[in-house]
């Protein structure tokens, strides 16, 4: 392999806004803000939905919207 090619990846926590979840992982993503897991800190990247809460791999019917696309979709339909 190319030397010099390749992202240098770091060890991060990402953690599931919608129920708290948080696994480690290796991303190249920066970050500037941390958290503790498992008695070491990490840098933290913050995420809307993951595996643990996603519906294909839950098995639960569940709604999000963040971002408000629902109300402008009823919005601009009149609905």
């Amino acid at each position: 392999m190319k030397k010099g090619i390749h992202p240098n990846y770091r060890l991060v926590v990402v953690e599931d806004l919608s129920n708290g979840e948080k696994f480690l992982t290796k991303s190249t993503k920066q970050t500037k803000e941390t958290t503790v897991y498992e008695g070491v800190e990490y840098p933290v990247i913050k995420v809307a939905i993951t595996s643990t809460s996603h519906p294909f791999y839950t098995g639960k019917s569940k709604f999000v919207d963040e971002t408000g696309r629902v109300d402008k979709f009823k919005k601009k339909y009149n609905l």
